[in-house]
């Protein structure tokens, strides 16, 4: 296992120096710089911009620039973000912790909603339970997230006042208090729920199907013969098996809710990663835009190797080696 994680560690190199090049190209053929962040061109002295160009380095070959960034990149210098003018790597770890909180509570959202569904429907196939969770799956499928956010703003925020509809933080609480981190889950758990919501359909309906699946193998058949109770076949025998391919989706959900949280941190104003990057595609703050693309490409990356992993965790018949 660590000669296989090593070795996949390694390999991550070659792409993600094929991610940098593209992820700066991209960078190069957007219209303005760095700079035109920072400055009025209408309202600057030309000779100003040109000299602070050749300062910065943007007349230099693009080699040199990219080799200049990416040196500074991997020394945790992700440059300085033109909007909010600090540097990025500070500007990203301020926002982090939002993003986690939501990603992780989202997480847990999904997995408990899906196991229980799941196991349901598995257990009791083309029931009158089964048909009504499939179809709040087709439903959760078929809504775009970000009327699904809409729709529970107005709801539990606007109708019910269950929530707050914006924000990560009641601004009047002590920071570190008891009433600091109740007021955070309290403003991150309705972001969590439609983030959370939108994922549960495809689990479910992958553990459904595994369930039944392998409710009818001969394994099943042989325990059920040796008079084995059937709540212990269906919690140990099957759900293992059943797990298997949730925990390929597993290692992607790091990437893919900081992904699908865009959106939904946008409608819901929650200060996190997800609002700084579409803030950073709207204001053309490349630097963070660069950073946060090079940090998101790395988290698939990583959330492929967990998965591979936590493959020969859950099922010891594979073997990495």
């Amino acid at each position: 296992m660590l000669k296989y994680s090593i070795r996949r560690l390694l390999g991550m190199i070659p792409m993600l120096i094929l991610i940098s090049i593209v992820v700066f190209s991209l960078a190069k053929l957007m219209p303005g710089d760095s700079l035109s962040g920072e400055i009025d061109p209408l309202n600057t002295n030309p000779e100003y911009i040109a000299e602070m160009r050749e300062k910065l380095g943007y007349n230099d070959p693009l080699p040199i620039q990219y080799f200049n960034w990416i040196t500074g990149f991997i020394q945790g210098d992700f440059g300085k973000s033109t909007r909010f003018k600090i540097p990025v790597f500070d500007l990203i770890m301020e926002k982090v912790p939002n993003t986690l909180l939501l990603g992780v509570t989202a997480l847990i959202i999904t997995y408990i909603m899906a196991f229980i569904m799941g196991m349901y429907s598995g257990r009791r196939p083309y029931t009158l339970g089964d048909n009504a969770i499939a179809g709040f799956n087709y439903v959760m499928l078929a809504i775009p997230s970000f009327v699904a956010a809409v729709f529970a703003i107005y709801i539990f925020a606007f109708q019910l006042n269950w929530f707050p509809f914006a924000g990560s933080v009641d601004i009047l609480t002590e920071q570190g208090s008891f009433e600091y981190y109740v007021s955070r889950m309290h403003h991150v758990l309705l972001p969590a729920i439609v983030l959370g919501a939108m994922s549960t359909a495809s689990y479910t309906q992958f553990l459904r199907n595994d369930i039944i699946e392998n409710s009818r193998k001969d394994f099943v058949r042989t325990a059920r013969a040796k008079g084995t109770p059937m709540k212990k076949i269906y919690n140990v025998h099957i759900l293992r098996n059943s797990i298997i391919p949730l925990v390929t989706f597993l290692g992607f959900d790091f990437a893919a809710l900081i992904g699908g949280a865009i959106i939904t941190e946008t409608i819901f104003t929650y200060p996190g990663i997800g609002q700084l990057f579409l803030e950073s595609v709207t204001s053309r703050d490349y630097p963070t835009l660069m950073a946060l693309t090079m940090l998101l490409s790395f988290l698939t990356l990583f959330g492929n190797l967990l998965a591979d992993i936590l493959y020969g965790v859950v099922d010891p018949r594979i073997r990495l080696d």
